[in-house]
């Protein structure tokens, strides 16, 4: 009976044995693989899932972290070492398994992305995070990309500003509008477009990005038909500064405007230092631009930022019947006064795009930026 016994707790300890030898090769077969899968992601997370992707592969590969914080001028390696220590105490397999997780949902995310990125209008191709559509006299851009608060990468601000100028040219419409997916407009820049892999880069990263500005404001400028948009959420950033280029903003009542610039180290653009003075008055335009003032839906209508604010329970429905309204006018009419009323300050609005442009390429070259971003990112991924 004894030996009976001893045998089946042997039995038992083998297939145990055998079990955990088992799930130990499908856990690091699949964190290989998750680290290839990861390199066909066409789209770079931003900085504060690389931070979680790193900590989670450093932690999976070599345990706790060791050595001494990084100074405070190494702002990236300062960033992974917070990082790292912010998984200490996980065990080598669980950060494997979480790192296939994180991994696998970034794919899915990505194919859903691909999936809903779409454009109906001949001639336009699709953009990851922008949909793009033309229905009756109306040329639609919605920013689709709810899941990062429609933070705009690269490759959407060339997508919308070519979208802008296939529009401003499109005898089928008359009206064009800007609106958002999920309960966010638009967070402004998506972080992983100010990444770079060496100090050295920052510059070139720089200038590239001036020309992806300038370009993109300068279609708002140039835009000869009535820009509508839609304002369902906070809005930050660039997704504010652009607003005085437009015709018509209608806003939720749950929108907010933000434009944090100085505290991340950086200057206004989106001509907004020549339309908020012009829209506000300067000492409210400073309170906005300089000191980052917040504006709720209803200050920003005092402040001549938003035409109309809409409860947010009947917003959808009231923001088409707008758009509906001003998409039925003559669409000559509307071009030919569009023009006019732009062409009083189409030169001064391109100078101040230039001017912006220039100076924010000083700026992000800036070691005050690098050290704000810094500060936000690190805060951002506690």
């Amino acid at each position: 009976m004894l030996r009976s016994v001893q045998r089946l707790l042997v039995t038992a300890d083998a297939s145990k044995l055998s079990y955990l030898s088992a799930r130990c090769y499908s856990v690091g077969t699949d964190f290989e693989a998750a680290q290839k899968n990861l390199k066909k992601l066409s789209e770079e997370p931003d900085v504060q899932m690389k931070l979680k992707i790193y900590s989670l592969f450093k932690q999976a590969t070599q345990g706790d972290v060791t050595g001494s914080r990084p100074g405070m001028m190494d702002f990236a390696g300062r960033a992974k070492y917070d990082a790292w220590n912010g998984v200490k105490g996980t065990p080598k397999e669980t950060a494997q398994q979480l790192y296939i997780d994180l991994v696998n949902s970034l794919i899915k995310e990505e194919e859903k992305l691909t999936a809903e990125s779409q454009s109906n209008v001949e001639g336009l191709g699709g953009v990851n995070g922008l949909s793009i559509s033309v229905e009756d006299n109306v040329f639609r851009i919605k920013l689709n990309r709810p899941e990062k608060f429609n933070a705009l990468t690269w490759d959407m601000y060339r997508g919308i500003t070519e979208a802008l100028n296939f529009a401003s040219k499109d005898k089928k419409t008359r009206v064009t509008v800007i609106s958002a997916a999920g309960n966010y407009f638009c967070s402004g820049n998506d972080l992983s477009n100010f990444a770079v892999k060496r100090p050295e880069d920052v510059k070139e990263l720089a200038e590239a990005g001036e020309k992806v500005l300038n370009a993109y404001v300068k279609a708002y400028i140039d835009h000869d038909k009535p820009l509508i948009g839609l304002i369902n959420g906070p809005a930050i950033g660039i997704s504010v500064t652009v607003l005085g280029l437009f015709d018509a903003v209608v806003a939720s009542d749950k929108a907010t405007f933000h434009t944090p610039f100085t505290s991340l180290g950086q200057s206004a653009e989106g001509c907004s230092s020549f339309t908020f003075p012009l829209l506000m008055g300067h000492a409210k335009a400073a309170d906005v631009l300089l000191f980052g003032k917040k504006l709720s839906a209803h200050e920003a209508l005092e402040r001549n930022l938003v035409s109309e604010v809409v409860p947010d329970k009947t917003f959808a429905a009231e923001a088409e019947k707008r758009v509906f309204a001003y998409s039925q006018l003559p669409p000559e009419s509307l071009r030919l006064n569009k023009v006019l009323v732009r062409d009083i300050n189409r030169a001064a609005l391109h100078k101040a795009n230039d001017l912006e442009c220039k100076l924010l390429v000083e700026r992000w070259q800036s070691a005050e930026c690098a050290a704000a971003l810094q500060k936000f990112m690190t805060r951002k991924s506690k």
